[in-house]
This record gives structure tokens, C-alpha cells and sequence, in this order.
């Protein structure tokens, strides 16, 4: 190196030395020396410097107890260690300590003054230098405090590799080994404290919070970590401002502006205390309360900003501070400096003099007049601090133990400790490579370095520094137990306590009360713990304070964007039909499970509303009573017509037919129940074909029964033929194919496409409609059609049938009754189609007891009535009497056509007029006969048992009188009458023979009788005949094979100008 080089570096090396003359440092020799970094002042004073004069070494200012009392720790530590006989024996270690002023350009004045040193030392210039007071090099630095002036320590000290163990510095860019190769501390970093302080936000349920951070490397990258989770939690920020001691005063005024008219009531301070004091100052002054201060580690516990006249501005302060620890002997150590004791102390001098509020006279430095301006600045002053402007001089006799400031405040050591802790790891790593093995070390080959030659700095030998190297490899266990060792970014992972600040009751001074705790090393959601118990909100108040932009979502609605705000700043919706919240400021509503619905509060939800057409409701019992009611007298008429089975009138309704009708409406009434009750797969594949057959079978039955009749009454003499289609095998044949064709529908509907049960949640939201899925609504279309088909023709066929006799065909309420099966089932179609649900069930059922009932009604009861109470009308005569009056109405009527044709023809030749006949008809059952009997035969007369009928057509009325004789009495007589006219009989019109020779009587004995048809004219007519007619005859049963009838000869008279006589034919 040439010699302009050793004289650059002896020009430095005396420029530190005037620079840092005896009173400021604190040094003492030893074998391996250690640096240390301490802010004994907090500040340096503001002086104006001009290019015309050489720079000058800025004065400190406002003595910082607290940080004395660190440098006090590294003393004990070192001095502990020296007197220990199995940490690094025969060896002593020394320290030189500097004073940073709590500004970097003091910090790097110190550091500069290590390289040097260090640079002279391994230069071997002791003939340049004054030998006396060579000092050897300094292998490692203790410090600093602020994370700013760490920084900048770190980037000058890497350059050479002096490892720096830094006590207090938390900024987590000092974890960057490529920029801080020598860096390590022995404090957490400050990822986890603000990932903490979002946990605390979180945990108190704020989300509008304001940040104010130092403008430094400690508190722009801790506040931008904090910003980081606090977004990740849906937290925040309404302001954010940088804040440094040196900022002037209209800054500070814009920031406490900002601060005043925020609706934030949470602020979060990554700061320092003398960074943040300014400001606090200007807040007490404009007396800006109700805010929630959440402190970092850095000004948390500060003397600085912990007094008591700050208390109302900032005593709801939630700060975080270091673990604490303990240092035995520490307390007694701290009581023993003395300025003339302490002679290796530079500092205890100014610490003396600041603690007793006097000057030492021996010091010019500190005179009266040189430290007039220090009056007012200082931290924690005595009761002795006057504001004259001059001290009164010292004593050396007072007791340290009488003044309270922050140096004697050793309860919660956790800077202090950090810094034994920094000194006992140098220790130990120095204790590894006095220990160390060969071919065990950490260097090449495993090779050792030499504890007697240890450097600081990279060796070229070992290509590391030495002392680094075994730092980063440091593993030892403390005092208190715990391990300790630096991981790969030279960290220490530690924990942190919450402490909130309290005023004491007994001297009024600011207390940090510890009401929780955070423990990086837990899960996720398990590292807070605090006691809320513990805390006083503003000193005094339980509750928790509100630090929203808007009020809590209630459960049962959701945060709505505001547009334009942030998402902190919402709006309280309600949680739509479905869905639920069950906690407060729901970001979103959950929405409810299938089968579920939320409450009438949208808090909870609730299982849906199970419906369909149950039994226990009422609308299903009075479905089941009305369909129970069918069963019982569809049951009652099945049970009359078997006990009065060889009546007349349960013969002339074709009795086997109408059982089976009797059974088919039992299944009509029966299918109706399947539709009640929880549809199951069974239930719904079961009650339509079982309603389908049912009351196809029915329609079936009625026109089976009424088309035979309508083709005996309508057919010409009946043949061989006619017997055999109108058997009662046929019938039910035809019964059989009519409901085969049912089955065939059903089979391939429940092959193709079964029904099934079926949860429909799409109706009502809040309903579970229990229902049955059809399959395919074609299917149930063809089966409703069919039976819709079979009744319009049963219901043609009834209606041409509607003038039989009544015993032979119910034909009008047959007819009616088809009309209410129509009405019904039409109506059925929108009602089915409009409906849902249960309803669809419901309308189902009641169409088919509608139906039923209707069918039963209009058939049966009238016959029902006639059996049980006219018992009169259910007599063979009544039967015979119908059949005969049907017979000669069809028979008169034909008569009159041709007559009425004949007349026609007459008078369109010229031919004699004859009387027009009456429109008046009367029929007269009981009045005197104009052609009078001779007595004896009135005497039979009256024997007979007979009946008389009115028969009303187009043209007149005729009274029908029917007698019965014994068949013994007149054989004779009717031998004669058919002799007498047999011959008239040939002349007969055909029509007249088809009637008669198809007059069944409805009764199942033979029986002869005879009777005797009179028919009355009206007054004008010109002529009466009376022509009686006597025969026997066969009445066959509609139930048989219907048997020609003996023919009768009859005579009779019509309303008109002549007079007709028709004669059967006896076959």
C-alpha cells in the first residue's frame, strides 16, 4: 500500500480519536475487544452549516436513560463473562462503546472508527499511531438500535465482514443476506409483529383503521407488511402518513389534521419513540381523544411517549413488547455507577449529572453554561430539574436509588436483555473456536482458526470471517433455558407480549399492563391470546371500542358494495329467501341445504315444509270419510240387490251386470284412497292404473247393459241369432275386452315410463312437495281418453234408450249420469293442469268420488228406493203393466202415421173430410166405460187384477187398461178369439208384430194371462170400438234368452175419424 494510503487511514484514525474524546465512549482493554452502538442521547442538535468552514461533529442532545441503561447491560455482560471460569478462560474480553445520538451519521462516526482500527491493527502501523493507547481490533459490533441506522451500520460493516448483533433492530429488510451479509439480532423481525397487530385488529372486529409509520427503514417496510395482512382480512386503511423527528412543523400540523377528521378511530404506529413524539405533542395540544393507538415494539413501552400528561390522548395505547427476561445481579450492578467508580465509563459522568439535575465541577464539558440548553429536552428528568439556567454543582454523595427515572426501571428487562443476550452469543462463538477440534471446525479440511489470531473480517486463509462463520452455526442454551440459535437469515424467532397502558393509582405514572401474549411458533389461528378482562379502554372504560367505516351486518344480511367507497364502507343487505348468515358482517349469505329454507330471519335454516295430501289433515280425512261413505253404500246396494235378488225390478236391471257394476264402483271408490297418504314408488306406480280399469270396468258394465236392451227393443222378430249375441257369456266377454284394453294401456305405461315419488322443490321455496311423478303425461291422457271414450258411447246408447220401459233400462239417469261423468272429468283437465302439488292429489280424488258418486246415485238409489220403501212398484203387474203401455205406444203411434198418411191421400182426391183429431189429450183412469159390461162380466171384471196406464204421443193420449185372468178361467175364450181371428190377423201391419212379439214381461215364473186393452177416444169421436183380447203368454227374463211371446189380439181406438183394429200373431 503506498504511503498515501497509511496516511489517509492515520488522518481518520486521529479524526475519530479527537471526535470521540474520553467523555464519549466507554472502553476498556482486553484480549478480544467488542464494539457497541448505544443511543445514550436521542437527537442531535439542529446547527447550520455553511461550505466555508471545516464540518464539526454535531452536539447530542435530550439524554436517553433507558439507553444508558443498554449500554450498562453490555458492560455486566462482558464483565460476568470475564469472571466466568468456563466461558472462555484466560482470556479477557474488552469493549469500546459509542454513543449513535440516535442518528445515523453519529452511527456511522462509531462504525468508521471500528474499521479503522481495525484496518490499522492488521496494517501493523503502531510506529505511526500512539502505541500507549493501541487498541487491538474489534471482531465484532453490538448494535445497533433503530433499524435505519442499523442499515446503515450493516452496509459498512459487511464490506469488511464484522459481524453485527443488533439488540433492537426489527426491520424486515435486515433479513437479506445478499445486501446484510453480516447482520444478526437477537430481536424477532417485524413480519410476525405486524402479521400481529392484523390479528389484533381482527380480533376486536375493526376493519377501518389508520397507519402512520417513521419514514425509515423500520417503519415503511413494517407498515407496508401490515398493509399486506390487513388486506388480507378485509381491513381498511383510511389514511396513511410517514412521520420523522426532524420533520418540520407544518408537516406534523397536516398529519394531526388528517388524523382529527378521519372516522377511523384505530391507529396503527410503526415508529420509534422520538419519531413519534412530535406528533403526540401536537395531538395533546389540540386534545384529540377517542383514539385506539396500536403500537409497535419500538415506541410501546417508551419513556418518551408514556408520561402522564400524553395518559388522556394516548392511554388507549395496545402495544407490543419483547419477552422479557432476567438478568441476575443486573439490579445491584445498575446501583453501583458512579462517575468516580465507573472509570471506564465515559458516559457515567453526563448520566450522573442528568440524574441528580447538577454538574460535576471537575468537567468543563459539562458546566452550567455548556448545558444550559439542555434544559427542557430531557427524558424523564429528576424532581430536581429546575428551569433556571444553571445546575447547582454535584456532591458525589447522592443516592441513585432516590431518583425515579427510566434507568432504575428494571421490572420488564427486554431491550436489556436483548443485549446481554447479543454479548453471550459473541461469547460463545468465540468459545467454539477456542474449543474447537481439528478436523471438526467449520473451515476447509475442517480445519480451526486460531483464537489468539482470530480476525474479524474475511481471512484469506479460511476465505470467511471467523467469527461469522461460527455465529451463524451458534446453537448454546441461555440463562434462562431456552436454545439459542440464528436461523439462515440470522434471525432470532421470539414471542411477544401485549401490554395496555394503565395509569397507576398510587403516583400516577403510566404502567404497561401485559394482557396477552403472541406465539409465533403456534398454528395459524392460535397464536393470540389476550385478556380483555385485563384491559382499560382509555383508562377506565370496559368496553370495546367501535373502529368501523359502517355499523355490524346483523346475522340474517350481508356487507353491499357501496360503489366509489371502500369495501370496508358497505351497506347492511338482507339475505335473500334461501339463504342464511349466522354471524355478523357476513361477506356473503350461505345458502341453505336442499331440503332446507332459511328462517323468518334469514339466521339460521330450517328444514323445509314436508306437504302432500296426508290423512291426519283435514282436507284428507274429508277426502277419506266421503271415499269410505262410497265403499259403505256402494256396499249397502250390493248387499240389497243380494237379498232381494228374484225381485222384478233386480231382475229387469240384468242382476249379474249389475254386481259387477257394484264391484267396479267399490274399486272407484277404493282407488281414490291410493291418492291420500305420502306418495310412495308403489302408491304412485298403483292408483292411476287402479283408477283407469276401475272406471273402465264400470263404463263397460252400463253399456254392455244398456246396448242390449236398445238391440232387443229395436230388433225385428228375434232368431236364433239374437239369442245367441245376447247371451250373458257375451256380455261379460265384452266387458272383459272393453277393460283389456285398460290393462294394455297400464302395462305398457308402467313398462315404458313408471311412475315414481318424486321431492318437488321448485314449486315453493319454503315447500317440499311430496308428489308423484306420472312418467308421461301421454299415457295418462290415453288412459283418461279411453274411459271418456266408453262413456260417450255408453252415454249414445243411453240416450237412444232414454223412451224404454223404465224396468228394462234406466236410461234417463244412466244418460244423467254420464252428463255428471262428462262434467267432471272436463272440468278435471284445467284443474288438473292449474294446480300443483298436494292439489294435483286432491283434484284427482275428488273427480273420481264425483264421478262415483254420480254413477252410483243415478243408477241405483231410485231402485234402492222403489225395493225398500214402494215395495208396491216391485210387483210382476207394474212390470207388465210398463212393458204393455211401451208396447201400445209404439204400436198407436205407428197406427196413426197411417192413418195420418191415408187421410193425406184422401183429401188430396176429393175425398170426405175427416174430423181432425184433438190436440187436447186427458187420460182417464177411473171413468165410466161408455160401452157398459153386461153384469156378469162386470163381476169378472172387478176379479181381475189389473192396472191402467196413461201413454202419451205426438197426436193424442190413450188410456191403458190391463187386466189379468187365471189362464184355467179363460182358455176357452182365448181358443175362440184366436180362431175368430186369425184370419184379420194376416192384414196386420208389421210394425204392430214386431212390438208385440217382442213384449217381454220381466218375470222368470210362466205366467198366463189375459189381458184386455180398451182405449178411450176423445168425445168427438164419431165411433168407439172395445175389443178385449184373451191369451196366454210365456213372459221370459231379460236374463235368458228372450222367447217370442204368445201373441195377443187387441183392439183399440185412437183420436181420429176412423177406426183401427190390430190383431198379433200367434206364432
Amino acid at each position: 500500500m503506498t504511503l498515501y494510503s497509511y496516511c489517509l487511514i492515520l488522518l481518520l484514525c486521529t479524526w475519530n480519536t479527537a471526535a470521540y474524546g474520553p467523555n464519549q465512549r466507554a472502553q476498556k482493554k482486553g484480549d478480544i475487544i467488542l464494539g457497541g452502538l448505544f443511543p445514550i442521547h436521542f437527537g442531535v442538535a439542529a446547527k447550520d452549516q455553511d461550505l466555508k468552514s471545516r464540518p464539526e461533529s454535531v452536539e447530542c442532545i435530550r439524554y436517553n436513560f433507558r439507553g444508558f441503561r443498554w449500554l450498562q447491560a453490555m458492560i455486566f455482560a462482558i464483565e460476568e463473562i470475564n469472571s466466568s471460569p468456563t466461558l472462555l478462560p484466560n482470556m479477557t474480553l474488552g469493549y469500546r462503546i459509542f454513543d449513535t445520538c440516535n442518528t445515523v451519521s453519529k452511527a456511522l462516526e462509531a462504525t468508521l472508527s471500528f474499521v479503522a482500527q481495525n484496518k490499522i491493527d492488521s496494517l501493523n502501523l503502531d510506529e505511526f499511531c500512539n502505541c500507549s493507547e493501541h487498541i487491538p481490533s474489534t471482531i465484532a459490533v453490538v448494535g445497533a438500535t433503530g433499524s435505519g441506522i442499523s442499515t446503515a451500520v450493516a452496509n459498512l460493516l459487511g464490506l469488511f465482514y464484522i459481524p453485527q448483533v443488533s439488540y433492537a433492530s426489527s426491520s424486515r429488510l435486515l433479513s437479506n443476506k445478499n445486501q446484510f451479509k453480516s447482520f444478526l439480532r437477537t430481536i424477532p423481525n417485524d413480519e410476525h409483529q405486524a402479521t400481529a397487530m392484523a390479528d389484533i385488529i381482527e380480533y376486536f372486529r375493526w376493519n377501518w383503521v389508520g397507519t402512520i409509520a417513521a419514514d425509515d427503514d423500520y417503519g415503511r417496510p413494517g407498515i407496508e407488511k401490515f398493509r399486506e395482512e390487513a388486506e388480507e382480512r378485509d381491513i381498511c386503511i383510511d389514511f396513511s402518513e410517514l412521520i420523522s423527528q426532524y420533520s418540520d412543523e407544518e408537516e406534523i400540523q397536516q398529519v394531526v389534521e388528517v388524523i382529527q377528521n378521519s372516522t377511523a378511530r384505530v391507529i396503527v404506529v410503526f415508529s420509534s419513540g422520538p419519531d413519534l413524539e412530535p406528533l403526540i405533542k401536537e395531538i395533546v395540544r389540540r386534545n384529540i381523544t377517542g383514539k385506539i393507538w396500536l403500537a409497535s415494539e419500538a415506541w410501546a413501552s417508551s419513556s418518551l411517549i408514556a408520561m402522564p400528561e400524553f395518559f388522556r390522548v394516548i392511554g388507549s395505547t395496545i402495544g407490543f413488547a419483547l419477552k422479557a427476561g432476567q438478568i441476575p445481579g443486573f439490579r445491584e450492578f445498575l446501583q453501583k455507577v458512579h462517575p468516580k467508580k465507573s472509570t471506564n465509563n465515559g458516559f457515567a459522568k453526563e448520566f450522573w449529572e442528568e440524574t441528580f439535575n447538577c454538574y460535576l465541577p471537575d468537567g468543563s464539558k459539562n458546566s452550567p453554561a455548556s448545558t444550559s440548553f439542555h434544559k427542557g429536552h430531557e427524558e424523564g428528568q429528576g424532581a430536581g430539574n429546575g428551569t433556571s439556567a444553571f445546575r447547582p454543582p454535584c456532591t458525589g454523595e447522592e443516592n441513585i436509588t432516590s431518583v425515579e427515572t427510566p434507568y432504575m426501571d428494571y421490572t420488564h428487562l427486554r431491550i436489556s436483555y436483548n443485549v446481554y443476550l447479543a454479548v453471550y452469543s459473541i461469547a460463545h462463538a468465540l468459545q467454539d473456536i477456542y474449543t474447537c477440534t481439528p478436523g471438526k471446525g467449520l473451515f476447509t479440511n475442517g480445519s480451526c482458526a486460531d483464537i489468539k489470531k482470530v480476525e474479524a473480517w474475511q481471512d484469506c486463509k479460511f476465505g470467511h470471517s471467523q467469527v461469522l462463520k461460527h455465529l451463524r452455526h451458534l446453537n448454546f442454551t441461555n440463562n434462562m433455558g431456552e436454545q439459542v440459535d440464528f436461523d439462515e437469515f440470522g434471525d432470532l424467532v421470539g414471542n411477544y407480549s401485549i401490554i395496555n397502558w394503565h395509569l397507576s393509582p398510587e403516583d400516577g405514572s403510566v404502567v404497561f399492563e401485559e394482557v396477552g401474549h403472541y406465539n409465533v411458533y403456534a398454528k395459524k389461528g392460535e397464536r393470540l391470546f389476550i385478556n380483555e378482562n385485563k384491559i382499560l379502554w382509555g383508562g377506565f372504560s370496559k368496553e370495546v371500542p367501535f373502529s368501523n367505516c359502517s355499523r355490524d351486518c346483523l346475522p340474517g344480511t350481508r356487507k353491499g358494495i357501496i360503489e366509489g367507497e371502500p369495501t370496508c364502507c358497505f351497506e347492511c343487505v338482507d339475505c335473500p329467501d334461501g339463504e342464511y348468515s349466522d354471524e355478523t358482517d357476513a361477506s356473503a349469505c350461505d345458502k341453505c341445504p336442499e331440503d332446507y329454507w332459511s328462517n323468518e330471519n334469514h339466521t339460521s335454516c330450517i328444514p323445509k315444509q314436508i306437504e302432500f295430501l296426508a290423512w291426519t289433515e283435514p282436507f284428507g280425512i274429508a277426502l277419506t270419510l266421503f271415499a269410505v261413505l262410497g265403499i259403505f253404500l256402494t256396499s249397502f246396494v250390493l248387499g240389497v240387490f243380494t237379498k232381494f235378488r228374484n225381485t222384478p225390478i233386480v231382475k229387469a236391471t240384468n242382476r249379474e251386470l249389475s254386481y259387477l257394476l257394484l264391484f267396479s264402483l267399490l274399486c272407484c271408490f277404493s282407488s281414490s284412497l291410493f291418492f291420500i297418504g305420502e306418495p310412495q314408488n308403489w302408491t304412485c306406480r298403483l292408483r292411476q292404473p287402479a283408477f283407469g280399469i276401475s272406471f273402465v270396468l264400470c263404463i263397460s258394465c252400463i253399456l254392455v247393459k244398456t246396448n242390449r236392451v236398445l238391440l232387443v227393443f229395436e230388433a225385428k222378430i228375434p232368431t236364433s241369432l239374437h239369442r245367441k249375441w245376447w247371451g250373458l257369456n257375451l256380455q261379460f266377454l265384452l266387458v272383459f275386452l272393453c277393460t283389456f284394453v285398460q290393462i294394455v294401456i297400464c302395462v305398457i305405461w308402467l313398462y315404458t315410463a313408471p311412475p315414481s315419488s318424486y321431492r318437488n322443490h321448485e314449486l315453493e321455496d319454503e315447500i317440499i312437495f311430496i308428489t308423484c311423478h306420472e312418467g308421461s303425461l301421454m299415457a295418462l291422457g290415453f288412459l283418461i281418453g279411453y274411459t271418456c271414450l266408453l262413456a260417450a258411447i255408453c252415454f249414445f246408447f243411453a240416450f237412444k234408450s232414454r223412451k224404454l220401459p223404465e224396468n228394462f233400462n234406466e236410461a234417463k239417469f244412466i244418460t244423467f249420469s254420464m252428463l255428471i261423468f262428462f262434467i267432471v272429468w272436463i272440468s278435471f283437465i284445467p284443474a288438473y293442469a292449474s294446480t300443483y302439488g298436494k292439489f294435483v292429489s286432491a283434484v284427482e280424488v275428488i273427480a273420481i268420488l264425483a264421478a262415483s258418486f254420480g254413477l252410483l246415485a243415478c243408477i241405483f238409489f231410485n231402485k234402492v228406493y222403489i225395493i225398500l220403501f214402494k215395495p208396491s212398484r216391485n210387483t210382476i203387474e207394474e212390470v207388465r203393466c210398463s212393458t204393455a203401455a211401451h208396447a201400445f205406444k209404439v204400436a198407436a203411434r205407428a197406427t196413426l202415421r197411417r192413418s195420418n198418411v191415408s187421410r193425406k191421400r184422401s183429401n188430396s182426391l176429393g175425398g170426405s173430410t175427416g174430423s181432425t183429431p184433438s190436440s187436447s189429450i186427458s187420460s182417464k183412469s177411473n171413468h165410466e166405460d161408455p160401452f157398459p159390461l153386461p153384469a156378469s162380466a162386470e163381476r169378472q171384471r172387478q176379479q181381475q187384477r189389473g192396472c191402467k196406464q196413461k201413454v202419451s204421443f205426438g197426436s193424442g193420449t190413450v188410456t191403458l187398461s190391463l187386466s189379468f185372468e187365471e189362464p184355467q178361467k179363460n182358455a176357452m175364450a182365448n181358443r175362440n178369439a184366436r180362431r175368430r181371428n186369425s184370419l184379420e190377423a194376416q192384414n196386420s201391419d208389421d210394425s204392430l208384430m214386431r212390438h208385440r212379439a217382442l213384449l217381454p214381461l220381466q218375470i222368470n215364473e210362466p205366467l198366463s194371462v189375459e189381458p184386455t186393452f180398451q182405449a178411450a177416444s176423445s168425445p168427438e169421436t164419431s165411433s168407439q170400438e172395445s175389443v178385449a183380447e184373451d191369451n196366454k203368454e210365456e213372459v221370459p227374463s231379460p236374463e235368458a234368452e228372450p222367447s217370442l211371446p204368445s201373441a195377443n189380439s187387441r183392439n183399440f181406438i185412437g183420436t181420429g175419424g176412423g177406426s183401427v183394429t190390430e190383431n198379433t200373431i200367434h206364432s
